[in-house]
């Protein structure tokens, strides 16, 4: 990561706008210490879809859990 000063920053924020959108992560410093960082903005995740929501989809199974399991064992799986 590439350090700028506060002044090289405000003198050539175009410039390094640029190098940002294409990925580059910037630190901008003042007196030598770090003060910001100017960073890509990364697009926003889709949300998950809502638990409920996604069990009703689910098809219901005509057996409960625990007659699979036991046909299972008895099937020696």
């Amino acid at each position: 990561m590439e350090m700028v000063s506060v002044a090289a920053t405000k003198a050539h924020l175009s410039k390094l706008l640029d190098r940002v959108e294409k990925g580059e992560e910037i630190m901008v410093t003042r007196r030598g210490k770090p003060v910001a960082r100017l960073s890509p903005v990364r697009p926003k995740k889709k949300p998950l879809p809502l638990l409920a929501e996604f069990r009703s989809k689910i098809p219901r199974l005509k057996t409960t859990g625990s007659k699979v399991l036991r046909m299972m064992r008895e099937e020696g799986c």
